[in-house]
């Protein structure tokens, strides 16, 4: 029988906050954290507004000089990785066997812009000569790995916002195939730049129409929303197989259950219509979980707040789970969307949600759009049975990446 995967340790870096009591109890009252972004030329901007991570000075866990040479996506990796191997109270491990695979979507954005504007202002001289070093995707999962002292696999995975779940159930994957005896995993991003937000204002992906009044921005499966609210942030657990972290006495959050994930195939942006490509990772990660759609007693959605791909969830949900589906929250309307992180940090609520056998609810969600057929969770919390979960990431370009965790 291939072993079972549990979760040992979290952490977390968020516009929440840096703690995983932090994160869950604003996670848990519905306060959406979007708020107007400072420090950036944005006047002639569609868009001003943002979920920006806060408390992250309070951490204190980098030194001055290794700050400098990681982009805020690496060092907020690096950060939410060194709790969740903090949490999990990790006794010294075979480092030949210990791996890392971080999901980002983007890489060093902010150095990228930053360096590029002292080429234009100041010539070739003016740029950083370790850019190319620190703006790769690859950065956090190698800052970690050197922090460490970790040999094993240390991996990147870009599947824009589907990037944080897929690195963990690749993850899942390779302690279940024999490859490593232990597994940090997760995803970090952050690209709230005034190019990327111009960028995403002409995409017409983000919400235009809120700038003054931020905190009900972000409004997932709401027949008001326009679009989703740029986040930013980390998110990490520690892998082990069960046998292994029992035998050690480790702290057991949930086991990964259940993982797919497939690709719509139809457009770069938009996902397809009938939700099919989302359909079959829900299915297939229920099924690979043992279970039943029945079984599954609520669901973390995607749910960014953009008309399409709440649309479209909503759709596949509902082919998944029928009328008398079970209770479903989207994170985002609390923290945005923080892309490569999204997947992580939504399954890191997901977890949360099943021990204390109750489930936030969709900041900002007031009426549900006509035609949807789903149970949105708003207003207040729900309680529910503790069951297994299902935690949604579809990303751009047809990414789907669907998670079950189960009690243990």
């Amino acid at each position: 029988m291939t072993a079972s995967v549990v979760i040992t340790g979290m952490g977390v870096v968020t516009p929440a906050g840096c703690r995983l009591d932090e994160f869950w109890a604003v996670l848990r009252a519905g306060r959406s954290t979007a708020a107007e972004l400072t420090g950036m030329r944005l006047d002639e901007h569609k868009v001003r507004i943002g979920c920006r991570v806060r408390g992250f000075e309070d951490l204190d866990v980098l030194g001055a000089k290794e700050a400098r040479r990681l982009d805020p996506f690496a060092r907020y990796g690096v950060a939410a990785a060194l709790q969740a191997h903090a949490d999990a109270g990790l006794p010294s491990v075979d480092k030949d066997r210990a791996a890392i695979v971080i999901g980002n979507a983007v890489g060093g954005r902010r150095t990228s812009d930053d360096e590029t504007r002292n080429f234009h202002i100041g010539g070739p001289a003016k740029v950083n000569p370790l850019m190319p070093l620190i703006n790769m995707p690859n950065a956090a999962a190698a800052a970690l790995s050197m922090r460490l002292g970790w040999r094993g696999p240390a991996l990147t995975i870009a599947s824009t916002c589907a990037s944080g779940a897929d690195s963990i159930g690749y993850a899942r994957m390779l302690l279940r195939t024999g490859q490593a005896d232990v597994v940090l995993a997760g995803g970090c991003e952050s690209i709230m730049t005034e190019v990327t937000l111009a960028a995403f204002g002409n995409l017409n992906a983000v919400t235009t129409s809120r700038n003054d009044t931020p905190v009900i921005a972000s409004r997932p499966f709401d027949k008001d929303r326009d679009g989703f609210v740029m986040g930013e942030g980390a998110g990490f657990v520690v892998l082990e197989r069960a046998d292994d972290a029992r035998a050690r006495g480790a702290r057991l959050y949930a086991e990964i259950a259940g993982y797919a994930a497939t690709s719509d195939a139809f457009h770069l942006s938009m996902p397809a219509s009938d939700g099919a490509g989302a359909v079959a990772a829900m299915s297939r990660a229920i099924a690979g979980a043992g279970l039943e759609p029945r079984d599954i007693v609520h669901v973390n959605a995607h749910g960014t707040s953009t008309p399409h791909n709440d649309r479209a969830e909503a759709v596949a949900l509902h082919k998944v789970f029928g009328p008398d589906g079970p209770p479903v929250t989207s994170s985002k309307g609390v923290i945005g969307h923080l892309i490569g992180a999204a997947g992580s940090v939504e399954l890191i609520a997901t977890v949360m949600a099943m021990r204390e056998s109750v489930v936030p609810p969709t900041a900002n969600h007031e009426h549900l759009e006509p035609g949807m057929r789903i149970d949105v969770v708003h207003g207040s919390p729900r309680n529910v049975a503790s069951g297994p979960a299902l935690s949604n990431s579809f990303g751009f370009g047809g990414h789907n990446a669907c998670l079950v965790v189960k009690p243990v």
